[in-house]
């Protein structure tokens, strides 16, 4: 219990937004090694990109880092907490805005996200991650990247 001087232990739930804000900067900065850094080595991804599901790669980072000019920018919202004991599930979406290298154009979409989190040795890290954005159920299977909330 902490003393009326001392602060109070961060939650889990600041302790876990404090890593998705990690992330953040560590996306702002293209930095993959300060990404992968947040995972469980044994973390599953299931991401936009192709194939359906894969491991935290370092390298995959970097190359996906190297399509940007600049920095690549990050805004969540409408995050929703659960936290039972050692595990932790956070939801809500995610908007990411970056500048292709080839051709200057900029790029924005909003995309759905699933985090969910084991903390080991008092540490929260990302044990699978998954994002998505719908497509268009009219056959064009086109992504539906143009969606606002």
């Amino acid at each position: 219990m902490a003393t009326p001087t001392q602060k109070p232990p961060p939650s889990d739930e600041e302790d876990i937004r404090a890593l998705l804000e990690t992330v953040v900067k560590a996306l702002h900065d293209k930095d993959a090694g300060a990404v992968v850094a947040h995972f469980d080595p044994g973390a599953v991804i299931f991401d936009l990109a192709p194939p359906l599901s894969h491991k935290v790669d370092l390298q995959g980072w970097q190359d996906w880092f190297d399509t940007w000019e600049g920095p690549v920018e990050r805004k969540s919202r409408d995050l929703n907490f659960t936290v039972m004991g050692n595990l932790a599930v956070v939801h809500g979406l995610y908007h990411e805005s970056a500048i292709t290298k080839e051709g200057g154009h900029p790029a924005e979409w909003w995309m759905r996200a699933t985090v969910a989190l084991r903390k080991v040795a008092g540490r929260w890290k990302i044990i699978h991650e998954h994002t998505s954005v719908p497509y268009y159920m009219d056959g064009s299977f086109r992504a539906a990247t143009d969606l606002k909330p």
